[in-house]
């Protein structure tokens, strides 16, 4: 029986979209709302303490802490090409990114991280990555195979 499991993260992070003509293209910031959805059957080996989890949501804490918080939380994220990125010699929370950061391009990067550690029977189903109270890009497995 396949399960989906579900843990969702804050983070907060500016960005600037260059060449984009609207109000982005300036210096702004986001709380960003990530959810991470992963489907698996649950473990039944009951000589271990995950018996009977998909994953553990400690598990997923701990990766999304060590491997996507410190590429996107409290940086400012801006193309490499950035009219902005001569800034990085006073600021040590600028990250240079070989795309536009998008809230779709930085989900794409985070389901990346994320897909490259979770294989075989444990899948990252979908994940989504809320910019605004009403604005987000999402992922999902079905749509990319």
């Amino acid at each position: 029986m396949k399960i989906r499991i579900t843990k969702e993260f804050d983070f907060e992070a500016a960005h600037a979209l260059d060449g984009y003509d609207g109000k982005c293209k300036n210096i702004h910031g986001h709380s960003y709302h990530l959810t991470v959805t992963f489907i698996g059957s649950p473990n039944e080996n009951r000589t271990i303490s995950e018996c009977g989890m998909v994953i553990d949501f400690g598990e997923i804490k701990s990766f999304v802490n060590k491997n996507v918080f410190p590429l996107f939380d409290h940086c400012f994220i801006i193309r490499k090409d950035s009219r902005f990125k001569n800034l990085e010699g006073s600021n040590e929370r600028i990250r240079l990114v070989d795309y536009q950061p998008t809230c779709e391009n930085m989900l794409i990067e985070i389901v990346e991280l994320i897909r490259a550690e979770y294989k075989g029977d444990i899948l990252l189903h979908s994940a989504l990555l809320r910019e605004t109270a009403n604005s987000y890009a999402e992922w999902f497995l079905e749509d990319n195979n």
